[in-house]
């Protein structure tokens, strides 16, 4: 079939045609926007799940709810080498010039914008050289320049839900990856949202991580689990799995067939990424007006060589080489969640001696914990991509570009 009417999309945090499964998660989130606009108390959410699940796509649909409410947004993704602050400021300068602009000067606006200045200010106290914010008025000195982020992040968001609440809006905070945030600034960020909270401003913050994100929230701040809801995104059911091949293609005049729909749901076990990817390939390899079980069985060696060059690759390249003989054992213990010592004996070592890995993975974002002492991949299928390494008896890794 014509691979420019191709309806799938399988790019990462690229939002499907069909996003099926999701639609009470949205209610929810359009109810906590709304009641944040008129000062009462509301929630905000941190959605978690495996890689593939789609939570990247959820924030982008939310942050669209968000703007079509009349709130200022921001999205930021966390990562191992930048502060929370850092990530926050230039956005936040952004959203603070255009509260600026868009009426009448209000002093909550005015001292917003000299509380920036200030933030700014502190947080070169650690980033001497590779920070800076341009604002053409005086700080506020005192305030939100102490350079020490758990003090200094309740103010500024405090100070920009002021001049929010001034200008009749309300500010949005994304934030993806949010498992990658340091205990630090994760307590800053519980704070900051905090004190949101008990002054009734409109201020949510919307952000998504792998499970043990949950985890890392209770480490931080032990009442984090009041101010925020955890909601699980997990693979699609079969009935949801199916409107998200079938409706796509309906819309082109094109039939899934009900064996097509089956053979990609049992090989992607529902995962959203994952049946982007198959419908994706089956489409264009595809005659006629009328996708076929046939072509998914084209279609999955396609897609095999396509997440092994990529998806599955980019994760396995970050490993060490003893890391990568941790991933195996796992892989080798089955699908699903093995005890850690179940791991270390098949490695050959002590639930001890592997620690360190175990640790290193889970901070990269390779392994996660469901329950204590349980360890499983974040990535859905990393076990089979596993598999077939060992199979082809080379390691990708090592070869050359």
């Amino acid at each position: 079939m014509d691979p420019v009417r191709n309806p799938y999309v399988p790019g990462a945090g690229a939002s499907p045609p069909e996003l099926a499964g999701r639609q009470e998660l949205f209610t929810q989130a359009g109810i906590v926007l709304q009641r944040a606009l008129i000062g009462k108390s509301a929630r905000s959410f941190i959605a978690t799940g495996l890689r593939g699940v789609g939570k990247t796509v959820v924030l982008g649909r939310v942050q669209q709810l968000a703007e079509s409410a009349g709130y200022r947004t921001c999205f930021v993704e966390a990562h191992e080498d930048k502060s929370l602050g850092q990530l926050l400021a230039p956005p936040f300068r952004k959203m603070m010039l255009e509260l600026d602009r868009v009426g009448a000067v209000t002093e909550q606006v005015k001292r917003g914008l000299r509380v920036l200045k200030s933030f700014a200010g502190g947080l070169r106290i650690h980033h001497p050289l590779g920070f800076m914010i341009d604002l053409d008025v005086d700080p506020e000195k005192g305030t939100a320049d102490s350079g020490d982020l758990e003090t200094d992040l309740p103010d500024m968001v405090s100070a920009i839900g002021l001049a929010a609440r001034s200008r009749h809006t309300g500010i949005a905070i994304f934030i993806d990856e949010i498992q990658y945030l340091s205990e630090k600034d994760m307590g800053a960020l519980i704070m900051a949202m905090h004190r949101v909270m008990r002054e009734g401003l409109p201020v949510v913050l919307a952000g998504a991580g792998l499970p043990h994100v949950v985890a890392l929230t209770g480490q931080s701040k032990s009442y984090a689990e009041r101010l925020f809801a955890f909601p699980e995104l997990g693979p699609l059911s079969d009935e949801e799995s199916a409107d998200a091949l079938r409706t796509p293609a309906e819309r082109e005049g094109v039939n899934f067939t009900s064996e097509a729909v089956a053979e990609v749901i049992r090989i992607t076990q529902g995962y959203p990424y994952f049946l982007q990817e198959w419908a994706y390939h089956a489409w264009n390899v595809a005659h006629g007006n009328a996708i076929l079980a046939g072509d998914i069985q084209v279609a999955t060696e396609v897609s095999l060589t396509s997440l092994d060059a990529g998806f599955f690759r980019m994760r396995y390249e970050r490993l060490t080489p003893r890391e990568r003989m941790y991933c195996q054992a796992i892989a080798e213990l089955g699908v699903g969640a093995h005890r850690s010592g179940q791991i270390a004996e098949q490695m050959g070592s002590s639930t001890r001696a592997v620690a360190p890995l175990r640790n290193a993975l889970i901070r990269k974002g390779m392994i996660y914990s469901p329950a204590h002492g349980d360890i499983a991949f974040t990535v859905p299928l990393f076990e089979n991509y596993l598999q077939r390494i060992k199979a082809m008896g080379s390691d990708p890794a090592d070869a050359e570009d």
